[in-house]
């Protein structure tokens, strides 16, 4: 399989890459990200910069870095190795380490001026994502899977986007590119652990031939087309349908489908400074209301109007009070 990773970008961003743009690409020292390091250093010759985020989360990851910046060297690719400090994570591990990965390299990016962030996901981690959505019960949003291109920070207008330009490609295509060009890779346990949701799923898909990858993978950038015009209906609904009132929103919902309601309602509760909600969750909140119940999500209260059907009203939910002792003073 061949690649014009410039093309692949364009295509992804909506516009060509900037003539003296510098690019990042997240390296890891898997197969796949120097495959795309191998391809962008050639597509881009001279600008480009290889990052690798120790996350501490393993003996070894230390030298590991190591080697890639040693191999990065050898080939006359700037190299920075970027390191997680702060507590030992925990609960739901891989998430976290997610988070700080992005954290770092956005960082890194915005710190030396550079807007894009080139990470390689493949059709093989589309395929994944899907599956393990489907088994959380994602809606539309999620069952778009992993986006070819969004901005970093959404609320930071021309920052650090983040570009997937190999979704299309197989794992094994990428690994003949890193093999081909010479890289030592590195071999990270944690992706067949069992414990992991992807690593089950990934699991699951070696162990059934069945299963087309590719065709997965389309239907995930299929829903991802039909999601991008979904938002940009709901957009339209926010602006006919929201409105400020005190230190709320109010929502008319009359009429609209569900997959719009459920957007509206995602966006009140984020412009309220609440969490990101998962869909399911924002799906019961909006059937609460149209049934004319209250609820709370992500630290924001929902009131259903006072006549049946009438427009919704969201307020950030008022911060607990911490129950009264039961202990009675002792006599001076």
């Amino acid at each position: 399989m061949t690649a014009d990773l410039a093309g692949l970008i364009a295509t992804a961003l909506g516009r060509s890459v900037a003539p003296d743009a510098h690019l990042a690409v997240a390296a890891s020292g898997g197969p796949d990200s120097l495959a795309l390091l191998t391809l962008a250093a050639a597509a881009f010759p001279g600008r480009v910069t290889a990052l690798t985020v120790d996350h501490r989360l393993r003996a070894e990851s230390a030298a590991e870095a190591a080697a890639v910046a040693a191999q990065c060297a050898a080939r006359g690719l700037p190299h920075a190795t970027l390191v997680r400090d702060g507590p030992a994570l925990a609960a739901n591990m891989q998430a976290q380490a997610r988070a700080a990965r992005y954290r770092l390299l956005g960082d890194w990016c915005a710190a030396n001026g550079v807007n894009l962030l080139l990470t390689a996901h493949h059709a093989d981690d589309q395929a994944e994502t899907l599956l393990m959505r489907l088994n959380r019960g994602s809606g539309s949003a999620g069952l778009a899977g992993i986006r070819a291109a969004r901005p970093l920070w959404p609320d930071q207008p021309g920052g650090v986007w983040l570009v997937r330009p190999l979704l299309a490609w197989r794992k094994a295509d990428l690994a003949a590119v890193a093999a081909a060009a010479g890289w030592q890779v590195v071999d990270d346990p944690a992706n067949r652990d069992p414990r992991h949701d992807r690593s089950a799923v990934r699991a699951l898909l070696a162990a059934a031939p069945g299963f087309d990858v590719a065709a997965l993978a389309a239907s995930a950038s299929h829903l991802a087309a039909e999601a991008e015009a979904l938002d940009m209906v709901a957009a339209w609904a926010w602006d006919g349908r929201v409105e400020a009132q005190g230190k709320g929103l109010r929502i008319d919902a009359r009429g609209l489908p569900a997959a719009l309601v459920q957007r509206v309602l995602a966006r009140a509760i984020r412009e309220l400074g609440g969490r990101d909600a998962r869909g399911q969750d924002v799906a019961r909140l909006a059937a609460r209301l149209g049934a004319g119940r209250p609820g709370t999500l992500a630290g924001v209260l929902a009131r259903p109007g006072v006549l049946a059907g009438g427009p919704w009203r969201l307020l950030p939910a008022p911060e607990r009070r911490a129950p009264p002792s039961n202990r009675r003073k002792s006599p001076a």
